[in-house]
């Protein structure tokens, strides 16, 4: 089983698709998304949509971010929806045809069915921050939606790794503080949407526009894996062929092929 942490999608459902494609996931690997799936980027509803039928393909756990409190604000708490669409939710609103109205019931659905937090035994996931001494279900709402890393809190009292989104890493890279990982890496404002492999921090990184990230470093490695593939496929192939051109020898000449004339 193979666990991947998906930081701030914001609307970019080319970055994702480029990212799930990548990543191939299979029906017992986990997908854990840190929340703030709308607003923003230009395809909102298209995100919802893949991560619908991504939950038919593999074990998705979706957790609630800021932006989806806001929408969830205006469609059942009354909140004001001028300070959503001020806040990116006016792409939201354009990416379901102008109208809240015409979001589906599946999506509707989507939207409420979305987590506070995640909690392994080894990990915490939820989507701006926690309390260093609180346990995580009592986390206060300001830290558990809106508080950005102005300072990094200690580490959690449980000794978790917590990975968190929100707070944008404009240099597009990973924060790795050890106790703490944030995964939001500004793919919406011109950096990158992150998987990152939990168990091995190996990173993928998608553009906007929905181009995999290269570094020298990363396609080197690929290259070299797909050379050391190749080769070994090709010997593999000779030693098939060499065995099926000793079964059609006599017994006789092909002990004498292998020992010689004695």
């Amino acid at each position: 089983m193979r666990r991947y942490v998906i930081g701030d999608i914001h609307g970019c459902s080319k970055a994702l698709r480029c990212l799930i494609e990548e990543i191939a996931p299979e029906k017992d690997d986990q997908l854990i998304f840190l929340g703030d799936f709308i607003d923003r980027g230009p395809d909102s509803r298209g995100v919802i949509d893949q991560l619908i039928e991504l939950s038919s393909q593999t074990r998705v756990i979706p957790i609630r971010g800021n932006h989806e409190v806001m929408l969830m604000g205006v469609l059942v708490g009354g909140l004001d929806p001028q300070w959503w669409r001020q806040s990116g939710g006016q792409s939201t609103i354009a990416s379901y045809g102008g109208s809240l109205d015409r979001i589906p019931d599946s999506h509707l659905d989507f939207f409420h069915s979305l987590r506070c937090h995640y909690e392994t035994e080894r990990e915490i996931f939820i989507h701006a921050g926690y309390d260093p001494l609180c346990p995580i279900e009592r986390t206060c709402e300001l830290q558990r939606y809106w508080n950005h890393l102005t300072t990094w809190p200690a580490p959690h009292f449980s000794g978790k790794r917590v990975y968190v989104g929100h707070t944008p890493q404009a240099s597009g890279e990973v924060l790795n503080l050890g106790h703490l990982v944030c995964v939001d890496t500004y793919c919406f404002g011109g950096g990158w949407l992150t998987a990152l492999n939990v168990d091995s921090h190996e990173a993928l990184q998608a553009s906007r526009q929905g181009h995999l990230r290269r570094t020298p470093a990363a396609a080197m490695l690929k290259w070299c894996k797909r050379l050391i593939a190749a080769t070994a496929q090709r010997c593999g192939g000779a030693r098939k062929a060499e065995a099926v051109d000793r079964s059609l020898l006599p017994a006789s000449s092909a002990t004498e092929k292998r020992y010689g004339h004695g």
